[in-house]
This record gives C-alpha cells, sequence and structure tokens, in this order.
C-alpha cells in the first residue's frame, strides 16, 4: 500500500497531531511487535553505566528545558 500525504504543505502542528493519531492507533492494536535484540543490549550498557557513575539522568521536565534553550 502506498500512501500520499501533503507533508510539504502541513504545519508542525498537524505533523505532531497526524503522529499522535497514529500512535494512539499503534498502541490499541495488539500484536507482537519485539524490540531488536540491540536495544536490550543499550539498556544493559545505560544501566552498568548509571550503577558505576559514569552516566547520570534527569527528570524529564529538566532534560526538556535544556533541550528547549538549546533549540533557541
Amino acid at each position: 500500500m502506498s500512501l500520499e500525504l501533503p507533508l510539504s504543505t502541513m504545519s508542525v502542528g498537524e505533523k505532531i497531531q497526524l503522529l499522535e493519531q497514529v500512535w494512539d492507533n499503534l498502541c490499541r492494536q495488539s500484536g507482537d511487535v519485539r524490540s531488536p535484540e540491540w536495544h536490550a543490549e543499550i539498556l544493559n550498557e545505560r544501566k552498568r553505566q548509571i550503577e558505576n557513575g559514569s552516566m547520570t539522568v534527569s527528570p524529564w521536565s529538566e532534560a526538556k528545558e535544556r533541550l528547549q534553550k538549546l533549540g533557541k
């Protein structure tokens, strides 16, 4: 199935709304969607880094604020 969307004429808000609709639909569907093995490898490595102190984490509100400042 090929689907053409007028992405070049859509506003950012319209594109985000479209993504939200697709995501909501995917969440409602049951199915066997498996993460690739490399996802687990990355998560395990990040967990090790947090445990040994070479990586830190931030609350989403702080991370979001830092990202917004980068975009200015």
